[in-house]
């Protein structure tokens, strides 16, 4: 979504903690290859994770209130200002994890806390959350002292939209799910990841046969193919985001891919970069391009503009954005900014075309 200046609207959210307020938007023209315009975009506790409808009219948003925690709905205007629409929340702490599915019928989240998945059918008529249709909580632990119990971390459709693919990283698992008509989430299959890995956060190949899946403790990505008449996964290959002998504090964040299919980038936080790799088309299988360093402190997430021309990542300590240029045949990426201020930033999303 552009407005009349052919500037592209984007969101962030925050912890908020020091002086962060809740989601800021802001404006970014390629043309300038500058981000401005940041401000409040709407004010909530907590919105460490949002979505945005395939059809740019809703935004959807993880939410704390008081002791519970849950899911927001808000509408996007044409100048990208949000409006409050509603939230439905539950006992305990809020998910960490929120998507939609193109239709706009569902919004499923993740609860890292809880070790549960849950799904809630949206009103088509004004984008409203209705309370909770289903909830899975998973069972289990991992051998690392942080899998104590499961941390659901990830919960988001298959390109066929048939099952929800969700990540466990406190039992080293990828759960698919069949979502019926009325958002009941049924089990399809399991598969056990190398124990002790922590699996975060996972992104499809545009082909829809491949997925990757980038680890928290053991900071890899997994590269799996995806077989969508029963909706189970295979694991293809492992390898690591960070440089050989590096030994200090990695906790893996987030993983993209371009709408090529032929990069997938994978964020660091300690070792504060951003991993880039090349895929082969035919495999699926990564190759290691380059580092780039965040220039910043714990890069929670990043997010490639419409054009694919740049990327934005947000350093959650260090509380700034970064711009850099991507160069679309090669995957690599340039700094252009490191100062752009923004408090807590953990998540950033665009609106597209």
């Amino acid at each position: 979504m552009t407005n009349t200046s052919n500037k592209y609207i984007g969101y962030i959210g925050t912890y908020t903690k020091g002086e962060s307020k809740g989601i800021y938007s802001f404006t970014f023209d390629p043309h300038m290859a500058k981000i401005e315009n940041i401000k409040v975009a709407a004010q909530l506790e907590n919105p460490t994770y949002i979505a945005i409808s395939k059809d740019k009219r809703y935004l959807y948003s993880v939410i704390k209130k008081g002791e519970d925690g849950g899911v927001a709905a808000f509408s996007i205007s044409e100048d990208g200002t949000l409006t409050d629409i509603n939230s439905d929340v539950l006992a305990g702490s809020p998910p960490c994890y929120v998507s939609v599915d193109s239709q706009n019928r569902y919004v499923f989240s993740a609860n890292y806390h809880k070790g549960l998945v849950d799904s809630r059918l949206i009103n088509q008529e004004d984008g409203s959350i209705q309370p909770v249709a289903s909830v899975i909580k998973h069972e289990g632990s991992g051998p690392d002292p942080r899998q104590e119990k499961p941390h659901s971390h990830y919960a988001g459709l298959t390109p066929d939209e048939k099952y929800l693919a969700v990540v466990e990283l406190g039992i080293d698992a990828l759960i698919t799910y069949s979502v019926e008509d009325d958002g009941t989430l049924t089990k399809a299959n399991l598969l056990p990841l190398k124990a002790g890995s922590g699996p975060r956060h996972l992104v499809f190949h545009p082909n829809g046969k491949f997925a990757y899946i980038m680890t928290e403790f053991s900071s890899e990505v997994i590269v799996l193919t995806y077989y969508d008449k029963d909706g189970h996964f295979t694991e293809k290959q492992y390898i690591s985001t960070l440089p050989a002998g590096f030994t200090e504090n990695n906790q893996g964040s987030a993983i993209h891919i371009s709408s090529d299919g032929r990069f997938i980038y994978a964020g660091n936080r300690g070792h504060n970069s951003i991993a880039v790799f090349s895929v082969n088309q035919e495999s699926g299988e990564l190759s290691f391009v380059e580092y780039v360093s965040t220039e910043g402190d714990w890069p929670r997430d990043f997010e490639l503009d419409p054009s694919e021309k740049f990327i934005v990542a947000s350093n959650q300590e260090s509380g700034n954005l970064v711009l850099f240029s991507r160069d679309e045949n090669s995957g690599r990426l340039t700094l252009i900014q490191s100062d752009i201020a923004v408090p807590y930033p953990v998540c950033v999303k665009f609106l597209h075309e």
